[in-house]
């Protein structure tokens, strides 16, 4: 088989309707518990089978293979943000309220106990091969939040919105970055008020 059937075969097996199970959930509870704290490269299959108390054969039902949970639990995580950045904007009245509440939120989260950064940058470090699914599921994610950073610049028809948008995730990513390493509240103000600079240079502009 090659290269571009093993990748669109993924790419359907990745769409297809997943039914949601509680042993299903359990084990990705566990997977996003261990993969975040240590790597997922550095998480086996048998650790995460401890990890819940189940067989083998129970696992490998609900997950034949690694990847496969490995997607899972990014793509939970994706809906988590997308339903984050979605509860932004029915919060906010006006456009940059959502970044405000969008810098709060990766602040508070950099507070967490075991913050350990951006799970997708931490998976595209893992994982280089862009051909790879837990590389397309990480790939496929930051398009969507560049996409949704660019729909709110158009809302408030900033120039060079496309440019403005690579910008602003840049600053997240190292925000992300430096919350793991800083101060949380420095980080999420600093983010506010970096990307605030940029929108009002390219207005200005």
């Amino acid at each position: 088989m090659t290269e571009a059937h093993t990748a669109a075969a993924e790419d359907e097996k990745a769409q297809r309707p997943v039914t949601k199970t509680p042993m299903r959930e359990r084990i990705i509870d566990a997977a996003t518990e261990l993969f975040y704290a240590h790597g997922i490269r550095a998480v086996s299959a048998e650790k995460v089978i401890a990890q819940v108390g189940i067989t083998k054969v129970t696992f490998y039902r609900h997950f034949p293979t690694k990847d496969e949970l490995i997607v899972a639990y990014l793509q939970r995580r994706a809906q988590w943000e997308r339903d984050a950045i979605a509860g932004a904007r029915q919060a906010a009245s006006e456009v940059p309220d959502v970044f405000r509440i969008v810098a709060e939120a990766i602040g508070a989260e950099s507070c967490t106990p075991g913050f350990r950064g951006c799970p997708f940058i931490n998976a595209a470090a893992e994982y280089a091969d862009p051909q790879h699914p837990v590389r397309r599921v990480v790939d496929e994610h930051r398009r969507w939040f560049r996409q949704a950073i660019q729909d709110l610049l158009d809302e408030i028809a900033t120039p060079d919105s496309a440019l403005v948008a690579d910008e602003l995730v840049m600053l997240r990513d190292g925000a992300m970055v430096s919350g793991y390493l800083s101060d949380p509240r420095t980080v999420a103000d600093a983010l506010y008020h970096a990307g605030r600079a940029v929108i009002t240079f390219r207005v200005a502009s």
